[in-house]
Formats: C-alpha cells, structure tokens, sequence
C-alpha cells in the first residue's frame, strides 16, 4: 500500500535518463517484533546509495509520505546488501562523466 507512493517519491518520473538523484532498490518486507502493541508489524525496507546526509533528507521526505504514525529510520546496510546499488551507482557515474 506504501510502496507505490513511495516508489512516486524517489523516482516521479521512471523514463528519465539516468543518472538517479538517489540510486534506490526495491523495498524488501519483513517483521519488526517492535510494534506498539507488542504484535508483529510488517515493514519495508529501502535501500538508497547515498551519503548520510542524503539518506537523512530521503528518509524525511519519506516520513512526509508515510505519515508519522510509522517509523522511519536510517542505518547502515549491512556489507554486501544491496550492492546493485553501489553497481548502479558506478555505472551511472560513469555516464555522467561521459
């Protein structure tokens, strides 16, 4: 239900040309044990390749779409996850200096 408007965030427009203002990866789901009323929630996870400045601004625009209802959070990923984003990355670098 989120994911859509989300998706609309970070990429409005999915025919530009590349590079992406902020390389991103399709959100992952999984159970976070930390709901309020101690039940498990469902959660998205959204990979961004980007500084920790960047991050920070993507996750609050993201807050201004999920509401505040639900946590937005940002960390480090993990070594290795979401390396198509450090590849995207690259490859898009690349046609930028071209």
């Amino acid at each position: 239900m989120l994911k859509e408007p989300v998706t609309r965030l970070l990429c409005p427009d999915p025919d530009h040309a590349p590079p992406c203002d902020v390389p991103w990866s399709c959100f992952t789901a999984g159970d976070d044990e930390r709901a309020d009323d101690g039940s498990e929630a469902t959660v998205l996870v959204l990979g961004v390749y980007a500084t920790a400045r960047r991050a920070a601004q993507v996750a609050d625009q993201v807050r201004g779409v999920v509401g505040e209802t639900r946590p937005v959070t940002v960390s480090a990923a993990a070594a290795g996850q979401f390396e198509e984003l450090a590849e995207q990355y690259r490859i898009e670098r690349a046609v930028r200096q071209s």
